[in-house]
């Protein structure tokens, strides 16, 4: 089951098939999906957000080897800004994307520490992979803060074409290390 989180700024709440409305027209950028895997369609279709919620994402849910967050500003809970995921695949395990405007403020960070938090600490996996293409600096940036490290480098298709892709993993053990003491542990 994916449970509500919460950081200093966001709200991210379990995905729902009501929340593709509010997705779609954010996601269908040239800039949020050039990078993802070619299997994303472009142009993206008018009901793309929908039929993925629906076929894909919903499913995953319900089998239990996916989670999937809308990102909502704490401020206005009732406004979707983005999307994070995790999937129990061998690699590309988390995903994201945020809507232009609110890029570039520290929030996308926030969310993939507390979904990370929750693949460890929660779901007890031991590492977390997670696959982003070279040219994509934004991403890259959040693996070095959240102490990852860089595994490899890979060719992938992506909606963009044939680009060279960066493998980044962190262990439970490197995360665990790496966070600042909670209050009452030793």
């Amino acid at each position: 089951m994916t449970p509500r989180l919460e950081t200093p700024r966001l709200l991210l709440c379990p995905l729902e098939l009501a929340d593709a409305a509010q997705a779609q027209p954010l996601f269908a950028t040239w800039e949020n999906v050039r990078f993802l895997s070619a299997r994303v369609p472009w142009p993206y279709p008018p009901d793309g957000a929908l039929t993925h919620y629906r076929d894909v994402v919903l499913p995953g849910m319900a089998r239990g080897d996916t989670w999937a967050w809308s990102l909502r500003p704490r401020a206005e809970p009732e406004l979707l800004i983005g999307a994070i995921t995790l999937w129990k695949h061998e690699q590309d395990q988390r995903g994201f994307w945020l809507g232009r405007q609110w890029q570039r403020q520290g929030l996308m960070t926030e969310a993939c520490d507390a979904v990370t938090g929750f693949w460890f600490e929660v779901l007890g996996m031991p590492v977390l992979r997670t696959s982003k293409a070279v040219e994509n600096e934004p991403s890259r940036r959040i693996s070095i803060r959240q102490g990852m490290r860089f595994v490899r480098t890979e060719e992938r298709d992506a909606v963009c074409g044939r680009i060279p892709s960066e493998v980044w993993e962190i262990t439970a053990e490197e995360w665990r290390a790496g966070r600042p003491a909670r209050p009452g542990s030793a």
